[in-house]
């Protein structure tokens, strides 16, 4: 038992001295491992972050009636491109022509009779001069005529609404778009203003509106001026959005408008890009994924998430020095960028770094290095 007893803390103590002791090169004779080298790739960049929105279109219209009637034709195909001021919806014409006709010899009679009067006052007013006839009579048919006159501008605005409203019994698209379904069908009575009878959205462009925390917000305020003044559609910064399911981002866009205030709910800003959408291939209601600037351009030294381990809470990367050895280097890392890491402090970009091959090497070991050049981009 004393015997086990002793073993035991034997044990536990060459375990303690190898683990406090430093690290030493490699057993003699075993060769030095074989390590990828490189220099890290250095040029300008612009850190991105990324927000999850949802794409909207720029209009949306609910196609209404505007007068009451019998429903007659439907003139479009379900889902189809519509242009502006394409028929849709025919509403039964011949209650509205027969209106319109009726409106129509209301001013034709409410004209023969300013005729008249006009005639008859002009006829007084020479006799009133001669004294043949009293200036009573001659203002009753001044009256007359005034009030043929007002008469026929009552015909001509109940002519101008009985045309509206005739014009109305065809339904036209406000806008170019694509429609919906028909929500009513031929046969059916719709009312004015309330029936609904399809809707139509515009695709190109297209709006993709995202949130941002206050604390962002003010940073892209700060450095790069969004939200300080008023800017154009399509002339803002410029982002990039990916769809659900890809996995880079392929569809361009430009930052134009931020909102007013921050909610005050949710202590976030919202913003909007517009992109060109010729194809249609987005629809209104996806959600995509946008990646915007958050810094102005720089020059930022970059390297592959592989090549940089983990110390405790630490981030290093091994470097290599004279006679093929490596050390460690304490690093500050920053978001990725063109599939690499930023690398915010620690590095000029003139090391010789071990970017393959890390987990076999420790600091002061000698390895055997391979040099290999980084592409600008890493796919």
């Amino acid at each position: 038992m004393s015997h086990l007893r002793v073993f035991s803390f034997l044990t536990i103590g060459f375990a303690a001295a190898l683990a406090s002791a430093p690290a030493r090169a490699q057993a003699p004779g075993m060769p030095p491992p074989g390590v990828t080298v490189s220099k890290p790739v250095v040029k300008e960049i612009v850190e991105q972050d990324q927000y999850t929105g949802r794409f909207d279109p720029i209009e949306f219209v609910e196609v209404r009636a505007r007068v009451t009637g019998y429903l007659d034709k439907i003139m479009f195909q379900d889902g189809a491109d519509v242009k502006k001021g394409e028929t849709l919806f025919i509403i039964d014409r011949r209650p509205y022509k027969a209106a319109l006709e009726q409106a129509q010899a209301a001013l034709t009679s409410a004209k023969a009779r300013l005729a008249f009067t006009q005639t008859d006052l002009e006829r007084a007013q020479v006799l009133s001069k001669g004294g043949n006839i009293s200036e009573q009579v001659t203002d009753q048919r001044r009256q007359a005529s005034q009030t043929a006159q007002a008469d026929v501008d009552s015909a001509e605005a109940a002519l101008r609404n009985a045309q509206l409203n005739y014009d109305f019994t065809e339904v036209k698209s406000p806008i170019n778009g694509r429609i919906s379904r028909r929500l009513v069908t031929e046969g059916n009575i719709v009312s004015a203003d309330q029936t609904m009878l399809t809707t139509i959205v515009s695709l190109d462009p297209i709006y993709f509106g995202f949130t941002v925390d206050e604390q962002s917000f003010l940073k892209y305020q700060t450095s790069l001026g969004i939200g300080m003044g008023q800017t154009q559609r399509g002339k803002g910064a410029p982002v990039m959005i990916a769809l659900s399911g890809e996995k880079k981002p392929t569809h361009k866009g430009t930052l134009d408008f931020v909102d007013n205030r921050v909610d005050n709910q949710t202590g976030t800003v919202l913003l909007r890009a517009t992109v060109p959408n010729a194809d249609s291939f987005i629809k209104p209601g996806l959600f995509g994924i946008v990646s915007m600037p958050a810094t102005k351009p720089f020059t930022g030294v970059l390297m592959p998430d592989d090549a940089i381990a983990a110390n405790q809470d630490k981030r290093i990367v091994y470097i290599l020095g004279e006679g093929d050895k490596v050390s460690a280097k304490p690093v500050t890392i920053g978001p990725m960028v063109d599939g690499y890491r930023v690398i915010a402090e620690g590095l000029t970009g003139d090391e010789t770094v071990v970017i393959n091959g890390i987990a076999k090497i420790r600091p002061g070991m000698q390895v055997k290095p391979e040099t290999k050049q980084l592409p600008p981009t890493k796919e």
